[in-house]
């Protein structure tokens, strides 16, 4: 027999599928503000632009397998204390050269 309407089971479920895309969002929101982070990183220290910074760190995800959110978690760990696996830094630093530093208008080596 299906639920009716406005009856406490279907009211239940309705509230559990609420709770499960409530946490389903922070998740997200949680994984972006990561991205963000690391692509700010990237930036900076690479001296690209954040279109660039966004591809460098694609390019690392897709040539180590590692799922983007998780390398940018371990560019967010290396920047706190220094530590990068050596298949990230490697990676990293081939995206960065293939991208290079961003050119500054003005500047000697326009």
């Amino acid at each position: 027999m299906a639920p009716v309407p406005g009856e406490p089971a279907d009211e239940t479920r309705r509230i559990v599928e609420l709770e499960e895309e409530v946490d389903q969002l922070k998740r997200a929101l949680f994984s972006h503000a990561v991205v963000d982070q690391a692509i700010g990183m990237i930036v900076a220290l690479g001296r690209v632009a954040p279109d660039q910074g966004w591809s460098v760190l694609k390019d690392v995800s897709q040539h180590t397998n590692i799922k983007l959110r998780n390398v940018a978690e371990l560019i967010l760990i290396w920047g706190r204390d220094g530590q990068m696996p050596t298949e990230i830094r490697v990676e990293l630093e081939d995206a960065l050269e293939r991208y290079g530093p961003t050119q500054i208008p003005g500047s000697a080596k326009e």
